[in-house]
């Protein structure tokens, strides 16, 4: 039996739960086949199942939301390989703690033992402590296996990355966690009745987390034996039960995951996936403030002058949220990505402001011509500024054709090419009639 040890506790050989133990870690799978979903990752012919078959630990990286299998994976690991099984998180370790756990996988190693050193939330130790993970990764003294809810490419060491396998843990479907819950109850509440909507809140509530799915279920139970019933329905469980928000990471890959899913069903004119990201966010925490300037941005990136309304429309609705507060201002949010969804796209007015800047970041200072500066002083316009400059409104049609303002040696470089919608059409119509004029003065 595969001796399990934390880096602060003795070692125990893994022994039978007490029924007084969490639901969660009575239930914690012993082998791969009682894991529940990851089966892009375990299943027949899939990389962690020809790992564990291969009888060789590799360092690797498991990536994915809480309540998915990380630290069960890791343990599992160590069962697999008959390794030592030493464990750190990375919030309350430090330096000091890992070098303690270096010594005792020294220990083990005396004794003809490999180790599993086993880092939980690795993206929370910084590069220093990262960095003294890497000597014993590579010198095979142990077997790194770290966890993180975060990118690891953002998060994790390039050193330390390139020497270990990144696994992608999902979320657990709706499937996986019904058969997690029948599972569940059988083993900690086969006296009570459920009804099937019930098992459909829990899975709700759940949102792909198995450690949720069974902290719910133990609430439950804790609940029905408190109200003396023996029935579950929906609505016991929402009026006894404590149900947080659905999972949403504010500030990592999730949150900017969302955040992309809500401006590309914008710009593909979606509006009903607009609103589902949009209130998917609001629904989770996500800062609606923040969502109003997303929205006006939206509004100048993807819809620009083809249709002004919508810059308006998005502005007004980030005011009407400042006023209003959630959630009433709420609805001002959801309107304007509706409008913005259906209106009019076009993106010439951002790809022409990034080609200028990108042209004047690259390009020498160049002098404004002498007929478009101002001349306030009698030198300077004796110097020649402002002379023979064309005053537009004195014009035919309020233009100055043939004139030139750009500097000397830039030639016209187009970067505005209005699309064929919305109120663009109308300016191409106006842009071209200038052009005209602009040939025909030449002429």
């Amino acid at each position: 039996m595969v001796s399990h040890r934390d880096l602060f506790g003795e070692a125990a050989a893994a022994p039978a739960l007490e029924a007084s133990a969490p639901l969660a870690e009575r239930l914690r799978p012993r082998t791969l086949d009682e894991m529940v979903g990851q089966q892009h990752l375990f299943g027949p012919g899939k990389p962690l199942r020809l790992a564990f078959e291969s009888g060789m630990p590799h360092s690797m990286i498991l990536w994915g939301p809480p309540g998915v299998g990380k630290t069960t994976l890791a343990r599992l690991t160590a069962r697999a390989f008959d390794c030592e099984f030493i464990a750190l998180s990375a919030v309350f370790s430090g330096v000091k703690d890992i070098r303690a756990a270096i010594d005792l996988a020294g220990q083990y190693r005396t004794t003809g033992r490999r180790t599993i050193l086993f880092v939980d939330e690795i993206h929370r130790f910084n590069k220093a402590q990262q960095d003294a993970l890497l000597p014993y990764a590579e010198s095979g003294l142990v077997t790194f296996i770290g966890a993180t809810t975060e990118n690891p490419s953002f998060e994790v060491n390039a050193a330390l990355l390139s020497r270990a396998q990144v696994y992608v843990l999902k979320s657990l479907g709706d499937e996986d966690l019904r058969a997690l819950s029948t599972r569940a109850i059988e083993v900690d509440c086969a006296h009570l009745r459920f009804d099937e909507a019930a098992i459909d809140t829990l899975i709700g509530y759940a949102d792909g987390d198995a450690r949720r799915l069974l902290n719910l279920l133990e609430q439950t139970h804790t609940a029905a034996r408190a109200a003396d019933t023996v029935r579950i329905t929906p609505e016991f469980i929402e009026n006894a039960l404590t149900l947080n928000a659905r999972r949403f990471d504010k500030g990592g890959d999730n949150f900017y995951d969302q955040i992309s899913a809500l401006h590309k069903s914008v710009r593909g004119s979606n509006p009903d996936a607009a609103l589902y990201w949009l209130c998917r966010m609001l629904d989770g925490g996500a800062d609606a403030r923040y969502l109003s300037r997303r929205i006006v941005r939206m509004a100048w990136e993807d819809i620009g002058l083809a249709d002004p309304r919508a810059l308006q429309i998005a502005n007004d609705a980030a005011t009407t949220y400042e006023r209003l507060g959630s959630p009433e201002g709420d609805l001002a949010l959801g309107q304007a990505v509706i409008y913005l969804a259906v209106a009019p796209k076009s993106n010439a007015g951002y790809k022409a402001f990034n080609q200028a800047m990108a042209f004047v970041k690259q390009d020498k200072s160049r002098e404004v011509p002498v007929h478009l500066r101002n001349a306030p002083t009698r030198l300077m316009k004796e110097l020649g500024y402002g002379h023979d400059y064309r005053y537009a409104h004195d014009e035919p049609h309020a233009y100055a054709a043939g004139e030139t303002y750009l500097p000397d040696g830039i030639a016209d470089p187009a970067w505005y090419q209005p699309v064929a919608r919305g109120l663009e059409t109308k300016i191409a119509e106006k842009l071209a009639f200038l052009r005209k004029l602009d040939e025909d003065a030449d002429n």
